[in-house]
């Protein structure tokens, strides 16, 4: 019997384990992959990458949906995954940087991608002010509405280290739009 496209995520994922129903994954993704794509899109700042990064999220939940507990919410775990591609994307580029850098024939090339426009600029900005785990905390928590422990699960952060991450970056943006503000 076919699960319906809106059962929980729990059933969802029990037809997906037990008969890799495909339906019922592609159900996962539909309901999840808004959240996914923002949270890469806030922490990757391209749109191109973070689109070709949630794609990659999901094919490796497709693969390792077995190893899920239901210890936290599915859309914790899908959180997790992505934030690990997005490492691994930030470590690769990180060390194809260092090489073109070291073979460019013209240095001071700015290939930087263009800004999005709008408040989003802003928002992007401020984050941009932040450091990269207090920015990936305030997105984990606030962008993508995980909570503190789910942010944790996601992360590998204790919980006080992420509650800590999120009120410094939330005081932070809050000083960076008040300067700005008045500029």
């Amino acid at each position: 019997m076919a699960v319906p496209p809106n059962a929980p995520d729990g059933d969802l994922v029990a037809a997906v384990m037990a008969a890799g129903d495909r339906r019922a994954f592609g159900a996962l993704v539909a309901r999840h992959q808004q959240a996914v794509r923002a949270l890469l899109l806030r922490l990757t700042r391209q749109s191109a990458l973070a689109d070709d990064l949630a794609q990659e999220t999901f094919l490796k939940a497709w693969t390792r949906i077995g190893s899920f507990r239901a210890e936290g919410s599915f859309k914790a775990w899908l959180c997790a995954i992505a934030y690990s591609e997005f490492l691994m994307g930030a470590r690769k580029a990180r060390a194809a940087r260092r090489l073109s850098e070291g073979l460019a024939a013209e240095p001071g090339e700015d290939s930087a991608p263009p800004e999005p426009a709008g408040e989003r600029v802003d928002l992007d900005r401020a984050l941009a002010e932040l450091g990269e785990d207090e920015r990936t905390c305030v997105v984990l928590c606030y962008a993508s509405g995980l909570s503190h422990s789910e942010a944790a699960q996601v992360t590998g952060l204790p919980v006080g280290t992420v509650k800590s991450h999120v009120n410094r970056g939330r005081a932070k943006m809050k000083l960076w739009f008040e300067r700005k503000e008045a500029a």
